[in-house]
């Protein structure tokens, strides 16, 4: 029986807590990370001009760069979402944070495209594994009353790194030879959040009680308890307070799993998101991540690009992408007040609705000013659904898999977002401008339809009622 009364317990007593300091560190720490990621993650596209001058690149290598990083990040994601099921949250997060910040470092001093592209992929590798993970430690140790428009704060924080990026493109990359390394190393800054997430961030109770470990996962509510002014619950015993020496932690877990009751301590494995209670799921919010990446990743890329082709005359294609990535914060933080006030998936649906309602005016403008407006609009619509995405990747699927599910899904996108330049170009070559942008408007609204009418509802449930339970898996 994978959720079991005890974990029942810890989850409640997490979801009665008032927000509090303890709260709002984990959001910095997490966020302020995902920030740095995110600057990293976007630098390449403002920084690829001057690397194919300098080193006389041809597109093809590029393309290549580009996509072998897309292939880290799809590794990232799979391998740290079974990582953090099976060794634990804050471990694997803390392994995807030194890569990352390892690798970064390798982005800064490389000398040629092919470690450029080891650099990279390493890189993307190292951040897409703890962005998986945030979203998870986010989700289990928020109250399910505010689990979204924490979630949303973290997404408003760290989108910050997308105008930085593109700002810093436009402003050094020009102004040096080697400015496009300096764009590269703002991802070190996030060492600094790499410190405040050793320090500030615990494992997650829910975790360690799916793991059998209960004295731990009590400890750590306890503290968190304490932290937010709350006096646990009467009919809890309090338990040793002492840290478990390994020989008492193997007995204590031994102990539970011989209890009828308890988590099953088997490993998560892959298998389990296409079988048996968790199949529908995965489907679910792998159809949400695919179609949004791609909608997503497709105007962001390809908008320039194709402005340009009709002849519109724009002075700067990069300060074009900075003033439209600047949208990027403003739609994460006006999410702030819906995310958790009506059902979770209706306002998807909705915003898919708007947004698909603005790229298709999009696509019949010609004027400057009337391409600005709208193509922000486009963009902070698009910026305001990723933390709806996000929180409902993880709340729908049991602790023990929650991380592989969440991990999986949205890395599976991005291998199907390999197909998107090759899909826009050849939409644009055989039916025109206007078709590029009705895919797109159509990809934008179809996750939205599809969580609405076969996902379940999870605004403001707890974790433990809002995933189907977990059985443990054939041997």
């Amino acid at each position: 029986m994978a959720v079991t009364l005890h974990t029942i317990a810890l989850g409640t007593r997490l979801d009665r807590l008032p927000l509090s300091a303890f709260h709002r560190r984990l959001v910095i720490a997490l966020a302020g990370m995902i920030l740095f990621e995110w600057v990293e993650t976007y630098a390449f596209a403002f920084v690829a001009p001057a690397l194919r001058q300098q080193w006389d690149l041809p597109l093809s290598t590029v393309a290549l760069v580009a996509g072998t990083s897309q292939l880290g990040a799809f590794a990232g994601g799979v391998l740290a979402g079974y990582l953090a099921d099976r060794i634990g949250r804050r471990r694997t997060m803390l392994a995807c944070v030194t890569l990352y910040c390892v690798a970064t470092i390798g982005c800064v001093l490389v000398q040629g495209p092919w470690q450029l592209i080891a650099a990279r992929t390493a890189t993307h590798l190292g951040a897409q594994g703890m962005a998986v993970v945030a979203i998870v430690v986010l989700t289990e140790f928020v109250p399910a009353a505010t689990r979204g428009r924490l979630q949303t704060y973290k997404v408003a924080i760290g989108s910050l790194g997308i105008p930085i990026a593109a700002w810093a493109g436009y402003l050094l990359v020009p102004a040096w030879t080697w400015g496009w390394r300096l764009v590269f190393g703002l991802g070190l800054f996030g060492a600094v959040f790499a410190v405040l997430i050793h320090r500030w961030v615990p494992e997650s109770p829910r975790w360690l009680a799916s793991r059998g470990r209960l004295d731990e996962a009590d400890a750590i509510v306890r503290h968190v308890e304490a932290q937010c002014g709350v006096l646990p619950p009467t009919d809890v015993e309090p338990l040793d307070r002492t840290p478990p020496t390994p020989s008492s932690r193997t007995a204590s877990t031994t102990t539970v799993a011989a209890d009828p009751t308890a988590a099953s301590p088997d490993r998560p494995r892959l298998s389990e998101l296409w079988t048996g209670a968790h199949r529908r799921n995965f489907l679910i919010v792998t159809t949400m991540w695919v179609t949004g990446l791609l909608a997503y990743s497709a105007y962001n890329t390809w908008t320039p690009t194709l402005l340009a082709e009709t002849g519109l005359d724009l002075d700067d294609t990069l300060l074009l992408s900075a003033v439209l990535a600047t949208a990027a914060p403003l739609g994460a933080l006006a999410a702030v007040p819906l995310i958790d006030r009506w059902d979770r998936r209706r306002t998807q649906l909705v915003l898919g609705a708007l947004s698909a309602t603005a790229l298709l005016l999009f696509s019949l403008v010609r004027a400057p000013a009337a391409v600005l407006v709208l193509g922000c609009l486009v963009s902070l619509l698009f910026q305001m659904a990723v933390p709806f995405l996000q929180v409902y990747s993880a709340e729908i699927f049991p602790t023990r898999i929650r991380a592989l599910g969440a991990g999986t899904s949205n890395s599976l996108s991005r291998i199907f977002n390999f197909a998107a330049p090759m899909l826009v170009a050849a939409l644009y070559a055989g039916a025109g401008y206007t078709a590029v942008f009705v895919l797109i408007a159509a990809l934008s609204v179809t996750g939205g339809i599809v969580a609405l009418r076969f996902g379940p509802r999870t605004t403001g449930i707890s974790l433990e009622d809002a995933t189907p339970s977990s059985p443990s898996p054939t041997r």
